[in-house]
This record gives C-alpha cells, structure tokens and sequence, in this order.
C-alpha cells in the first residue's frame, strides 16, 4: 500500500527546514556497481529521505531497477533486491519531491527514469529543477509525447527521444539546450556513465576514482563511504562521459560566470563534503565567526539548535570568547516512530526531536545559533522551550540572512508569503518570537565565510542567492506564467 511522501520525514516539524530536491549517485568499471550506488546514496540521505532507486546495466539480463519508498537502508540493504541489479554499471536517486505531486507521490516518479531509443536504452537520475517544464510539457504533449509520471525531469527522456542526434550523449546535449533551470544529472546507457551540470553549476556534480572505476556523486562525502578519490567537481556546463577507464569532456551549453547554489554551504550539504575547494564545515564555522563580529551581544552560553547549527555555533564561541554549550539535546532516534503521529503526539511539537539541558540553562542568557528562519513556528517553539528550562534571557543568531524568497532551482521552499522575513523586518520578527534579539548573519559576511574576502559583487554575485536577495540568475519562467512577481530591479 502506497504511504504519502510526507511519513518518511524525521519529524513533522521538519517543514520548518528547506529540503534539498534529491541526490544522484553513479559508478561505472566496478563489480556489483549497484552495492557501491546504494553506500554512496546512503551517504546522501539527508539530500532526500522519500524515495530512491537504482538502475544497473549487466550484459545478460539488460537494464535493472528497483525503486522504492523510504530510507535507503531499509530498502537497498536485502541480499534478494541487491541480487537483481547486477552489473558493472549503475546509478541512483534519492528524493524529497519539490515538482510533481506532493504528498502522494506514486513510485512513477521515484526517479532514476528510463527510456529505450533506437540505439539503446538510457537511464537519468536528475538534481535540481527544470523551470520551463510546465510550458515544455505542453509542447511535448501536443506532438504526441505520453508522459508517465508529474516529475519534471521527465521532459528531459522526452526531449532525447525526439533528437535526430545518432548516439544518446547527443541526443542529451541536444535536450538539454531546451531545458531553463537548474540541473546536475547522472546518466547511464549500456556502456556509458554521463555527468551534466547546468551552465550555472546552481546544484553540486562531483568526480571520483574508486580502483579502475569512475564514481559521479552529488556531494564528496558519498565518495568517501566507498573509499573513492575525489578526483574534481564536474565544472558549470560540462558533461563527461565515461567509458570504461576513459574519460571525455564536452562544453556544450553557452558559457557565463557560474552561480552555484550558496544555500549548499549553510545548511544543504554535509559538513564532511568539499565543495568549491572548501570543507563545508570550515564554511559555516566561520560564518559563525562573521556572525560574531556582525552581532556581538552579553550572554553567558553559547548554544547550536542541533544539528545544523552547531558548526557556526562553534565559529561564533570562539570568535565571541562566550562559552559554547550543547544547551539542546537531539534524539538521535527520532525517525519512523512517528510516522503517523497521533494529535497528541503531534502537539508535543519539537519536544518529540530537541530537548534542553535544563542543569545548563537555568539562569542563563543564551545565545541560540541556528541555519535559518523559514516560517519560524520551530524557532517560537525552541524559545519557549528555553525557557521553560529556566534561561533569563534568549537571542537567535541566524548563520544566513533573512529567507524572504522562494527558490525554483532544487529547493522545497514555501510560498512567499508564508516565509517570514517576505513581509517583517528584522525587528518585527523578533517581537514576533518573543525573543530578547535577533539578527542575521548579512549577505556579504556570508560571502566571506564562503570565500570572498571582499563579500558580495553587486554586478555579478558570484553565488545563487535569490532566497535572500529576490534576484534569480534563471528567470522561472512557469512561475512567472503563474503570476510570481520578480523584484523590480530583475
């Protein structure tokens, strides 16, 4: 029986949070590729706990697949469904929907996706999202294209099989100048491992060596479950394709200065990946640091709202000299438990994920360091909690700036108007918590934690930062057909 989408998340109050769409994993000249895919996307599970799949390719029995509900380890963990993909080929997905039907998502749209051409069948697995599929999907069906599920990289299998290219990485290159948007996508044909990043590189691609074998990998941490080398990121625009020990590399798209995505680095990304050349965990220590030096106030702790806080709550004790503490205890275990929670349970809030070290707080003036505020129901309630424990005072220290924009490239973010910094100021949000100050990390600190020593270029913003700035690289084209208003200075 098909479950909704939503029971596969820690906790409900995880909706606060912006989840990553999906992580994309493939290795290609490895026996029992499919057993290295499913460690490398176990790696990658906080990028997508919904759904995931595997698709392998072995000689004898063709193409594989299996795609499944839920976490990778009580799936892609039995002898019986590993069986079936053999192979020494493969590459999977793993999910958390931001295009297509939420909250009753059919196994149809639990990618990788496949598809048969005259030369050969393909798989993909996509990261990121098309935002001209609306009006892509259209014009296929009206040519004739039957589509199979809502997810929008299916335009993608779509725009191939109506290439006239004779081989299927150009029949990719070819599909891909039609797609807008943001995508990294690992592919697969019968000899062939393909990596593609979009032009703007808003959505990680990494490259590894494991033994004679290549690895493609959203993040470096999932290399390093495998024992792979990180060999480089996949640049902005570029495709590799693999075939056995070799290695070809192709521009294919119009270049322009790169915007990855610096979300990846505040709370996306695991702190023990590299990205852009930089521990993710030395990135956000210091944004904590910056976050110190930007917003100093007299407090006695210093104090993550786990887990994601804790890097930056680090940056910030020692750059502060105020004590660090773990104020606030996460269960570790908090997971299906409470796949569906009673009312009651329900009302227990984040008591069920966070509870706080009352021997500690008690009298305190604390300093609470988190990733971000999106609605800020889990901030009220992670302040009330405090206290409760007994605090004497509360201030939030956020390690981003305000989140005041919805993102079309990858990212389940709510409406605009249920994020909280889109219509209060900083003040007004802090009166809003009921907390004693709040302030954020600003954009330049957060371009200088990231690397660029002199903050935010106003010309050219070398990162994608439309959830905090309004300005979006890619026009979001289905969205603006919908009515979404851009900032006036777009």
């Amino acid at each position: 029986m098909l479950k909704s989408s939503k029971p596969f998340l820690a906790h409900p109050f995880d909706d606060e949070r912006l989840h990553e769409e999906c992580g994309v994993f493939g290795v290609i000249g490895v026996a029992e590729a499919a057993n290295f895919v499913a460690l490398g996307l176990h790696a990658l599970q906080h990028r997508g706990q919904e759904a995931g799949g595997i698709v392998s390719y072995e000689p004898e029995t063709g193409f594989n697949s299996a795609r499944r509900f839920g976490y990778v380890r009580d799936n892609f963990t039995k002898a019986g469904l590993m069986d079936n993909l053999p192979g020494e080929l493969a590459i999977g997905h793993v999910r958390y929907s931001t295009s297509g039907s939420k909250g009753q998502t059919a196994i149809r749209d639990v990618q990788p996706f496949f598809g048969e051409f005259a030369m050969g069948g393909s798989a993909i697995a996509h990261n990121g999202n098309i935002t001209n599929a609306v009006a892509l999907r259209r014009e296929l069906i009206e040519r004739g294209s039957i589509f199979q599920s809502s997810s929008d990289s299916e335009c993608i299998i779509h725009l191939m099989a109506r290439s006239i290219q004779s081989n299927i990485p150009e029949r990719m290159k070819d599909a891909l100048r039609r797609v807008e948007g943001a995508f990294s996508i690992v592919a697969m044909t019968r000899s062939k491992l393909i990596g593609v990043r979009d032009r703007l590189g808003v959505r990680p691609l990494m490259l590894g060596k494991v033994g004679d074998g290549w690895v493609l990998s959203s993040e470096t941490c999932a290399l390093d479950i495998i024992g792979a080398e990180f060999v480089r990121e996949i640049k902005p625009g570029e495709m590799v394709v693999i075939t056995g020990k070799n290695l070809e590399s192709f521009m294919p798209f119009d270049q322009t200065s790169p915007r990855p995505c610096i979300f990846e680095n505040v709370y996306f990304s695991r702190p023990d990946s590299i990205l852009g050349g930089r521990s993710v965990y030395e990135t956000r220590r210091q944004i904590g640091v910056e976050l110190a030096r930007e917003t100093a106030v007299d407090a006695d702790l210093v104090c993550p709202v786990p887990d994601s806080g804790t890097p930056a709550a680090i940056g910030f004790s020692q750059e502060s000299g105020i004590p660090y503490a773990m104020g606030i205890i996460r269960n570790q275990y908090m997971g299906r438990t409470f796949i569906e929670p009673s009312e009651q349970i329900r009302n227990m809030g984040v008591r069920l994920k966070l509870n706080v070290n009352r021997a500690l707080i008690r009298g305190k003036r604390v300093i609470l360091v988190d990733d971000s505020v999106v609605r800020g129901t889990t901030s009220m309630k992670i302040k009330e909690m405090i206290l409760d424990a007994g605090a004497s005072e509360v201030h939030f220290r956020i390690a981003s700036p305000p989140t005041a924009w919805p993102c079309f490239y990858g990212v389940d973010t709510p409406d605009r108007d249920k994020l909280l910094a889109s219509h209060m100021t900083e003040d007004e949000m802090c009166a809003h918590l009921g907390v004693d100050s709040l302030r954020f990390v600003s954009l330049d600190g957060l371009y200088r934690a990231c690397g660029e020593p002199e903050g935010r270029k106003t010309a050219c913003p070398q990162f994608c930062d439309a959830c905090f700035s309004g300005q979006y690289p890619i026009t979001p084209r289905d969205m603006v057909d919908k009515g979404f208003e851009l900032e006036a200075a777009q």
